[in-house]
């Protein structure tokens, strides 16, 4: 799972109305900008938006097509809805619905990870649902140093490995390790495996 492995219905804030997501996109965009550290060319080199446009858009001078919003608000790990949220709404409740599919990371035949941490806010915590097919593993290269896992077995049987260590797991068990090193999960069951993952990064 990469380092950096993105609540949407009811409750949210209110969006801005139809004449204002204009003004209210645009400045939302130089504000995330600024708040990232980044110049135009280095925006321009995360969303694939060229310079000049982005420098139009942040001055009201022209309003981004709906591909252009879409590519600005992966660059800054939002869905578009967050991106033209109005900034000062006063709802402090995040919801990831379970049939949202905007928070499933990978889906496949053999394993289905779902975040359910919102992936627009800088944080040391990631937290997500792991779902593992019959054979399926989740192998995953060495995370930033310091970085752990803390795996919880919901349903079924898994084995983890951390560097040359491994451990079996059943429903019910956890198993904390080392994420700085190459790591594993594999289902070692004849049914799919779910595992709540939670991964810290160290704040140093």
């Amino acid at each position: 799972m990469p380092a950096r492995l993105t609540p949407k219905s009811p409750p949210r804030p209110a969006p801005p109305s139809a004449d204002a997501i204009g003004p209210v996109l645009c400045g939302r965009v130089r504000e995330l900008r600024k708040k990232r550290g980044w110049t135009l060319d280095e925006m321009s080199a995360a969303c694939g938006v060229s310079r000049s446009m982005l420098s139009e858009i942040e001055r009201q001078r022209a309003n981004p097509t709906l591909v252009v919003a879409y590519r600005i608000a992966q660059a800054f790990g939002m869905s578009l809805g967050e991106l033209v949220e109005t900034p000062n709404a006063t709802q402090r409740i995040d919801i990831i619905r379970a049939d949202d599919r905007t928070f499933h990371y990978r889906s496949d035949r053999y394993c289905r990870i779902r975040t359910l941490s919102p992936l627009h806010l800088e944080k040391a915590v990631e937290y997500y649902e792991v779902v593992l097919r019959p054979g399926g593993a989740l192998r995953s290269a060495p995370h930033f140093e310091g970085a752990r896992e803390l795996l919880t077995v919901q349903e079924g049987a898994v084995r983890v490995r951390s560097g040359r260590d491994t451990a079996e797991l059943r429903k019910g068990d956890s198993a904390h390790y080392p994420a700085d090193v190459p790591h594993a999960i594999e289902n070692t069951a004849s049914a799919d495996a779910v595992c709540f993952l939670v991964v810290t990064y160290s704040r140093e």
